[in-house]
């Protein structure tokens, strides 16, 4: 599949219809299918179709798992080649996804994923059908769905890893944070399932260590990562997808010599064989049990908000709402220390925090300490009105300040007097 770009990028910067002009002129899209060894495009007229269409721009699937498995197992079975967008630093991808349906007239499609039996909506995924000049349609998925934090983190590593081309949008962090970002997704590429072959680093924002960080990120897993120069306008930002789409599409193509094929003899006619029969759809396996209950309350959707917010603080590493009593991470956002980690120690401070207080006598209230260790504070805090649910969060100490930032966590408690309807 083939994006042919046509047209001079246009210059305007301000955001809106006139922003995207340059890139209305570059999405002149020609596609052909081409035939390799295992004849892959050909195989795969159909594919990327995950889930039903109800109606307009929704599509639904219903799973009796994890959401992120159930996209594994669409994946695994149809095997469709597409684009991921995804962010690191930023919340970019949507945007730019938003930006080339309007500057080709199209509109964004999304996918929910909804519990079996009950309904209940566990992610919803977005994505753009870009037309194309033999009636198929280049697929683009942004990673920014609608999910709580393991979900997002879940979903966002099977497009990746399913994906024909990877697109990491990454933006302003500090050196220590992208290394660490990049770090656990070096570590989702080695450990696998990973099929993607293409990784592309868009950086926003100026960063002298990413070009190095990229080659980092591809070593050892078989991966080819490219690195572009700063992107600074959404035009240029798709430019470079594209572009690098259609060199993996020239790559693609079978390396036969023309000389050669017309020195070869024409091959006798041969009675092409009958079509086959219609092959059903794989029997999907049986879904294991997930790990974490799925079914999202209204109050996990305002701890999920609340933990976004936390995410947003200067100098904020990773933060994990968890259960006190078992250690069962909630909600986490951020890189390393990962929501396991921070919910099994933090349980384990606070019971050590309370155990003290009780043999004090200073009483038996939930424990708030704040430790500030070699280059990171940690915090620990109680959830307001969530009885047995605490906060573990991990700042970069060079760039948080500690008592602004418990000043602002503070005024976050005002996000739980708001109503839950």
């Amino acid at each position: 599949m083939a994006v042919t770009m046509t047209g001079q990028a246009g210059t305007p910067t301000a955001a809106g219809p006139e922003a995207w002009q340059a890139t209305r002129t570059q999405t002149n899209i020609a596609t052909q299918f081409l035939g390799d060894e295992n004849d892959y495009l050909a195989a795969k007229s159909d594919a990327g179709n995950i889930g039903r269409h109800v109606g307009g721009d929704q599509h639904e699937l219903f799973v009796s798992c994890d959401a992120a498995e159930a996209m594994q197992q669409q994946l695994d079975h149809l095997r469709p080649d597409y684009i991921a967008l995804h962010d690191l630093g930023t919340t970019s991808s949507h945007k730019l996804l938003t930006g080339v349906a309007a500057a080709t007239q199209r509109s964004m499609q999304k996918l929910v994923i909804r519990r079996q039996g009950y309904g209940t909506p566990l992610a919803t995924l977005e994505f753009l059908d870009l037309p194309t000049g033999d009636g198929t349609a280049l697929r683009l998925y942004t990673t920014e769905c609608d999910a709580d934090s393991h979900t997002r983190q879940g979903i966002a590593k099977v497009l990746l890893a399913y994906s024909r081309l990877g697109v990491l949008m990454v933006g302003d962090l500090p050196p220590h944070l992208l290394k660490s970002s990049l770090e656990s997704l070096h570590e989702a590429m080695v450990v696998g399932p990973w099929f993607n072959r293409n990784l592309l680093l868009l950086p926003l924002a100026s960063s002298a260590t990413l070009a190095h960080e990229g080659l980092s990120l591809g070593r050892g897993t078989g991966v080819q990562v490219r690195t572009t120069p700063q992107v600074t306008r959404p035009a240029d930002a798709w430019s470079f997808v594209s572009g690098t789409w259609n060199k993996l599409r020239e790559q693609w193509k079978p390396a036969t010599p023309p000389a050669a094929a017309a020195a070869a003899p024409a091959p006798a006619p041969v009675q092409p064989p009958p079509p086959p029969p219609p092959v059903a759809p794989r029997p999907m396996t049986p879904m294991p049990v997930p790990r974490h209950a799925m079914v999202v309350p209204p109050v996990e959707s305002t701890l999920g908000r609340y933990v976004r917010l936390l995410a947003d603080l200067p100098g904020m590493v990773s933060c994990c709402v968890f259960d006190v009593s078992n250690g069962r991470p909630l909600v986490h956002a951020g890189a390393r220390p990962g929501p396991e980690e921070l919910a099994t120690h933090g349980s384990t401070m606070l019971a050590a925090l309370g155990n003290a207080s009780r043999a004090l006598g200073l009483g038996h209230a939930l424990p708030e300490a704040a430790i500030t260790l070699g280059s990171h504070h940690l915090l620990l805090r109680g959830v307001p009105k969530h009885p047995g649910v605490a906060l573990h969060a991990v700042l970069d100490k060079t760039h948080a300040n500690l008592t602004l930032t418990r000043l602002q966590i503070g005024r976050m408690d005002t996000l739980f007097d708001e109503p839950t309807s």
